[in-house]
C-alpha cells in the first residue's frame, strides 16, 4: 500500500486560487479557511486601530497601517496570515508595494489580533507567538469576552490590561495611552 504525502501549498498557490467567496490563510503550507469575523469583532478592531492611527498621525510617526492584509512571514513551507490590524514602519517598505500579492518578510512592527468569544486562549497565544517569531513587536491580543487586552512583547514579557486599565504603546509607540474600557464600548 502506498501513502501519498499531501502537497504543501505556496504563497503563489494561495494568490492564484479562484475566488470562491471564502477567506483563507496559509500556515506552513496548509490551507486554513478563516471565516469573516462578526460585526462586534470589526468594531473592536476599529476601536483599537483608530486611536493608534490618530496617535501616529498626530505625532508624525512614519507608519503605514493595514487591516486584514495577507502577510507573508515564512517560506518553505510558506505562511501567509492576516492580522486584524497592523502598523509597518514606512522605512521598511523598500519599494512600491505590488498591486497584488504579498511581500516576503514585510512583517508588521505592531500586530493587533481581536479574539471573538469561543476562540481558545491557547490558540490566540500561539498565534501571537507566531507573529513574535516572525519579528513583530508587540502583539496586542484583544479578548472580546473578557474585555481585556494581552500585550505580548518581543522580550518575552506578557502584560494583561483589563477594563480598568490604560493601554500603553511602549516600546513602539512611546506616549500612546488609551482606556481599555473605551475599546470595548460600542
Amino acid at each position: 500500500m502506498t501513502t501519498s504525502i499531501p502537497k504543501l501549498l505556496t504563497a503563489a498557490d494561495l494568490l492564484a486560487m479562484p475566488d470562491d467567496g471564502k477567506r483563507y490563510e496559509l500556515v506552513r503550507g496548509e490551507l486554513t479557511e478563516t471565516p469573516p469575523p462578526g460585526i462586534r469583532h470589526g468594531v473592536v478592531t476599529d476601536q483599537i486601530g483608530w486611536p493608534i492611527k490618530a496617535f501616529v498621525r498626530q505625532h508624525g510617526l512614519d507608519f503605514v497601517s493595514t487591516s486584514e492584509a495577507g502577510i507573508f512571514i515564512e517560506q518553505e513551507p510558506d505562511t501567509v496570515i492576516a492580522p486584524d490590524y497592523a502598523l509597518i514602519a514606512r522605512e521598511r517598505i523598500a519599494a512600491q508595494l505590488p498591486e497584488q500579492g504579498y511581500v516576503v518578510g514585510l512583517v508588521p512592527d505592531l500586530v493587533v489580533e481581536v479574539i471573538s468569544p469561543g476562540y481558545r486562549e491557547a490558540a490566540a497565544s500561539a498565534r501571537a507567538q507566531t507573529w513574535l517569531d516572525a519579528g513583530a513587536r508587540p502583539v496586542l491580543v484583544a479578548y472580546i469576552a473578557g474585555q481585556e487586552i494581552v500585550a505580548h512583547r518581543d522580550d518575552g514579557t506578557v502584560r494583561r490590561f483589563d477594563s480598568n486599565d490604560t493601554l500603553t504603546g511602549e516600546p513602539l509607540l512611546s506616549g500612546f495611552a488609551g482606556t481599555v474600557a473605551d475599546i470595548f464600548t460600542y
